[in-house]
């Protein structure tokens, strides 16, 4: 039986999750490290949260919570960047997954949908 650790996109969120946490450990700026990190652990929170429902209509809300938190987080990298929090560096590597991982997404959402 598939579980949801073996989703690419779970697996590669977490990834990304643990990386952000990493990232802003030693940030003294608690407002802006909580919100970046909620972001990107609800990613794959969503994801196995949706994979866990009964119906492909639930799963794909969820998948759309995730979809939306991986919206949030880019914009809070493009922030970070900005303001000194996150290298330029790294802020990009960051989007760029998070980029991917948006596209990921909606594949499931569209395979689920049909």
């Amino acid at each position: 039986m598939a579980r949801f650790e073996d989703l690419d996109v779970w697996r590669r969120s977490s990834r990304l999750c643990v990386e952000v946490y990493k990232g802003l450990a030693s940030c003294k700026d608690y407002g802006f490290k909580d919100q970046i990190t909620r972001s990107s652990l609800s990613i794959p929170s969503n994801i196995a949260e949706g994979y866990e429902r009964g119906s492909d209509k639930d799963s794909n809300k969820f998948f759309y919570y995730a979809k939306g938190s991986a919206g949030e987080l880019r914009t809070q990298i493009y922030i970070g960047i900005e303001i000194g929090y996150v290298t330029k560096e790294t802020g990009i590597l960051w989007k760029n997954e998070v980029e991917q991982l948006s596209q990921m997404l909606s594949a499931l959402i569209k395979a689920r949908s049909n």
